[in-house]
């Protein structure tokens, strides 16, 4: 299966032009909330890094020193058991960063750049939903999942979550579920897929397109 999508996706990435442009400043990025339903929890911290890609060598590296973090401040803080998960206190919540303002910090930080997460759909619905909250314009940057080139290009079937995946190429995370740590380490983790990926896809636009298809490949 894994071997007729190459097939099919190398025949379909031909275009000269698919090679060219494109951003070169990518986010890996991940956040703390309250919970696990975009729909009704609330969004703690943003933690993010910029990664470079390089169109004349097709190499990827962190940007050194291009990083954001902040806490959201809260009317009220999130209980123990959530505390105990992001190690973010009641004292961090409660003298965070006022939300409209970190999230405009956030919104200049980033720029136009792509923004990729590991399962991003649910950091995208926390980030877009706190925009909303506050009433103030969305972002309009591209969003990409790595999960999904993960599982076409990694070489472990069983692997499901970011855990496997770290455990699988010999990757620490300082602090495990900890905005900073977990976006390092997302970062790592696409570095080691990086060789992979790049026998597919050479530019930004081919990589969305991967990832996207790859999201059909059976678990």
């Amino acid at each position: 299966m894994l071997d007729e999508l190459g097939r099919w996706w190398r025949g379909l990435r031909g275009h000269s032009d698919e090679r060219a442009g494109g951003p070169e400043r990518w986010i890996m990025l991940d956040v703390e909330t309250t919970g696990l339903d975009p729909r009704a929890d609330q969004l703690l911290a943003i933690a993010a890094l910029a990664m470079r890609f390089v169109p004349t060598t097709g190499r990827l590296e962190l940007s050194v020193g291009d990083s954001f973090e902040v806490v959201l401040r809260q009317e009220k803080p999130s209980g123990k058991e959530n505390i105990l998960i992001h190690h973010i206190g009641v004292q961090a919540q409660s003298e965070g960063c006022a939300p409209a303002e970190a999230l405009e910090q956030f919104r200049v930080w980033a720029g136009n750049a792509p923004l990729l997460a590991f399962h991003a759909a649910f950091d995208q619905a926390m980030i877009e939903r706190a925009f909303r909250r506050h009433q103030l314009k969305p972002l309009d940057n591209e969003w990409l999942d790595i999960e999904p080139i993960a599982r076409l290009v990694g070489g472990n079937a069983q692997a499901r979550a970011l855990d496997d995946w770290l455990e699988h190429f010999g990757i620490e995370c300082a602090v495990r579920h900890q905005a900073a740590s977990d976006a390092f380490a997302t970062a790592e983790l696409l570095l080691r897929l990086w060789p992979a990926v790049r026998l597919e896809a050479q530019s930004w636009s081919q990589l969305r397109r991967l990832s996207r298809h790859a999201a059909w490949v059976p678990r």
